[in-house]
């Protein structure tokens, strides 16, 4: 099972941060702008035993050009790493498996069909970017920025070092590093608002 070793950095000004990546020279990977529209599905039992063991399943619908092109689905699941008590470096850490499905509606009757069923729904926006391969430091980087219902988030996913740097390049410290889900975020948000929990969805009367 791969690891995956991420953070998130809250967004005050988006303007600035693209000005920051193209300096940079990060680009979007992918076609057109890169920007794609995610709508995540995630799966527990009645009792949530996966959410108390900390684990996550998930069902990803990405569209392509902001939501107006081809979609595909991907099925992930994540657990924590053993490593990461001992990781030391303020990032998140955790075991993966993600692969893609060819039918999303079918798989996720297969997961009810098992006693599961989607209790959280989120979506966002998330432009993938990365450095030029002449940025050797940044070998392995993958820098997301992402659109959400609760605000706009850059997500730094790759090695250590190259998370601290690029952190750093882009004018964030170790005390701006998030580790918390976008569940999480969203559920603070919610008691902060004083609102009662719902799915993270982009309000569309607006």
């Amino acid at each position: 099972m791969a690891s995956e070793r991420e953070i998130k950095l809250r967004v005050t000004d988006e303007e600035a941060l693209k000005g920051a990546l193209a300096r940079m020279g990060a680009r979007p990977v992918g076609s057109g702008d890169g920007r794609v529209h995610e709508w995540n599905m995630v799966f527990d039992t009645a009792g949530q035993e996966l959410g108390k063991r900390g684990q996550l399943l998930r069902i990803r619908k990405e569209t392509a050009n902001g939501g107006n092109g081809k979609s595909r689905f991907i099925l992930t699941f994540k657990k924590p790493s053993e490593s990461a008590e001992q990781d030391g470096h303020g990032h998140k850490v955790r075991e993966e498996i993600e692969t893609e499905v060819g039918d999303g509606d079918a798989l996720k009757r297969m997961i009810e069909g098992l006693g599961m069923s989607a209790w959280f729904s989120y979506e966002k926006y998330r432009t993938t970017m990365k450095l030029p391969n002449s940025e050797a430091w940044a070998s392995g980087l993958v820098i997301e920025l992402d659109e959400t219902p609760i605000g706009t988030f850059l997500e730094l996913e790759g090695p250590a070092e190259a998370i601290d740097r690029a952190a750093r390049e882009l004018g964030y410290s170790k005390q701006d590093y998030i580790t918390n889900s976008y569940l999480g975020l969203h559920l603070d948000e919610c008691r902060r608002r004083e609102e009662s929990p719902r799915d993270m969805v982009f309000d569309k009367s607006k």
